[in-house]
Formats: structure tokens, sequence, C-alpha cells
């Protein structure tokens, strides 16, 4: 009877990493959702708060009509 070897699997190709989930690890979406929060907080403040910040009602305007992944 011929002797048995143990039987050692060739190792498996490296996967590619796909764009999307590169995308996905740079935090990307997580940075526009905050902007979209953040510009959404913007639009909620008054104009007493706005002048303490040395903001107008057209800078906020200016910034809240911008989309999300535009900084």
């Amino acid at each position: 009877m011929a002797a048995r070897t143990a039987f050692t699997p060739a190792p498996l190709p490296r996967r590619r990493s796909f764009p999307f989930i590169s995308w996905v690890r740079s935090r990307l979406p997580a940075r526009w959702y905050d902007r979209h929060l953040e510009r959404r907080d913007l639009r909620e403040i008054d104009d007493h708060l706005l002048r303490d910040l040395g903001l107008t009602r057209e800078d906020v305007r200016r910034e809240c009509a911008k989309s999300f992944w535009q900084a």
C-alpha cells in the first residue's frame, strides 16, 4: 500500500479590493451625512445667534443651498 501524504491546499488568491469597499472605508459617506446635519442645524439658528457668529441670512441661504458633497 502506498504511503499517504498530507494534503496541503494551494494558497487562495488574494482578493482584490473593489473601489466601492475602499470608498466606504474612507468614511466619505459619514462626512457627507455630518455636513448635511450641520447645514440643517445652521438653517434653524435665529438671527440673534447668526449676528454673534458674524453671519447673515444670505450667508446661511448660500451655504444651505450647496449639495451635501460640496465643502
